[in-house]
């Protein structure tokens, strides 16, 4: 479409949508993957205060965390009866267990005696009995002994089970939340878990966990994921097939938001015409989820086809050759593009049928200044074959290289150069709002809406947690 013919939405860049790029897909378009709302959410700026004042995060470890949803681990990483799971939130710690019914229940890790955690680790434990002075629990939470139980009269005739916070599941995933009241998970995952039927992310395996300690504020480390227009200068090495700045940005509900970015599309920033050869090096180059374990493919487009279609269809055939399932209906939206959902606060799963990323922050212990990245893959299971076992959790320390050892944890050396470069701007980040001389940082208002709104939420739960600490004074 000649651009001086298109009728522009003023906070949209003039290059074609996304809606307009799936017009040219060679299957049916999902009726998800169609813009969504996009609600006028407004321009105001967001205080940097709300990343380096610890009283704020002392603010959100009382107000926010205890009252989330919050994705803790895989049900793969505890398929057995005792098996665990360590999981640690902003001081919180819990206790992840697979119960003889195959139930999941999560324990407070802390003992009722002295508070001394129960564990440090996970594994498969027959008990849970403490460290210091050998008072045990057994996997379901009950009470099993006390080597001084004479000493202890208090105890007697009382239940001295292990608390416990609220457990639910969904796509494989199991989530935690702290608040007995909370409404149900579906409700907030709301209409994701639709969106995602066709993407079996509860027939996948772990491929790779990387956990990566980040030099900023949790937040600061999220909205670095949150956009894709950063990559114009941040990322260069995508603009051959990433159409980044026209990105799709949708708000679904009050807590899921998404963005859509096509792919096997040039930047409408590169400076020069890109042919559609060169699209595909490209990605060869960087080594997208889409080559499926190709990367050393040589690929060439036949005349009169796009980048675009052509490494869709070589992304069905490829990846259906190494994991057996049928990918000859997917719209090649589904087998290319980066689709990212986010559910509010701090967790990302992408959409599509390639293999699939997962992002969760949090922060790093009580340490405002510092952060936990969390980064899995999650790979389809083979058809009729037995379930991998998953990737155990590979740290990268705060000034360790994702270059030099993403690649250790089964990351590709092009993925790991991607996440390197994020996490290179993190800390300046972080001190450049120290050193701001107005003390606000302002986003754009459509391609940064889905920053906007996390705050906005924030805002508003702190907010009640306070309403109600006064009124019950």
């Amino acid at each position: 479409m000649n651009v001086e013919a298109r009728s522009f939405r003023p906070d949209r860049h003039p290059a074609e949508t996304y809606e307009e790029i799936l017009e040219r897909d060679t299957r049916p378009i999902p009726e998800h993957l169609r813009e969504g709302p996009v609600p006028d959410i407004g321009t105001d700026g967001v205080d940097v205060q709300r990343y380096l004042d610890p009283a704020f995060a002392r603010a959100e470890e009382k107000y926010l965390w205890p009252r989330i949803w919050q994705m803790a681990c895989r049900e793969e990483e505890i398929p057995n009866a005792g098996d665990t799971y360590v999981y640690e939130i902003a001081g919180k710690s819990f206790l992840i267990v697979r119960q003889d019914d195959g139930a999941i229940r999560a324990f407070y890790n802390s003992c009722l005696h002295r508070g001394r955690k129960l564990a440090t680790f996970g594994g498969c434990k027959n008990e849970f009995r403490c460290p210091y002075h050998g008072i045990a629990w057994n996997t379901d939470g009950s009470f099993k002994d006390n080597p001084i139980s004479w000493d202890f009269p208090q105890w007697q005739d009382r239940d001295v089970s292990l608390p416990q916070a609220k457990i639910e599941t969904w796509g494989g995933y199991v989530f935690l939340n702290m608040d007995k009241d909370a409404a149900p998970l579906a409700s907030v995952l709301s209409p994701m878990p639709e969106h995602f039927e066709g993407y079996a992310h509860d027939d996948r395996y772990i491929h790779f966990h990387v956990q990566k300690i980040v030099p900023c504020n949790w937040k600061a480390a999220a909205e670095a994921f949150m956009e894709s227009h950063h990559a114009i200068t941040t990322h260069p090495q995508l603009l051959p097939y990433l159409a980044d700045v026209n990105s799709q940005y949708d708000i679904l509900s009050e807590h899921v938001t998404r963005q859509f970015s096509a792919q096997m599309v040039p930047s409408p920033y590169m400076d020069r015409e890109v042919s559609q050869d060169e699209v595909v090096q490209a990605v060869l180059g960087v080594g997208s989820r889409s080559l499926a374990g190709k990367a050393d493919a040589a690929l060439s487009v036949p005349d009169g086809e796009t980048a675009r279609t052509f490494m869709a269809e070589f992304t069905r055939k490829s990846l259906g050759g190494e994991d057996g399932h049928d990918y000859s209906a997917a719209s090649d939206a589904e087998m290319v593009d980066a689709l990212l959902y986010n559910v509010w606060p701090h967790m990302s799963f992408w959409a599509g049928h390639m293999p699939n990323l997962v992002y969760r922050w949090r922060p790093n212990g009580h340490d405002h200044t510092t952060s936990i990245m969390d980064i899995y893959m999650l790979k389809r299971v083979p058809k009729g074959q037995p379930r991998p076992k998953p990737a155990r959790v590979f740290e990268i320390g705060l000034d360790e290289s994702m270059v030099e050892y993403g690649p250790k944890a089964g990351m590709s050396a092009g993925l790991a150069a991607v996440f390197e470069q994020d996490m290179a701007n993190l800390p300046h980040v972080q001190t450049g709002m120290e050193a701001s001389g107005t003390g606000v940082c302002h986003l754009g208002r459509y391609s940064e809406l889905r920053i906007r709104k996390m705050h906005q939420m924030i805002d508003a739960m702190l907010a009640e947690g306070r309403a109600k600490d006064a009124a019950a004074v």
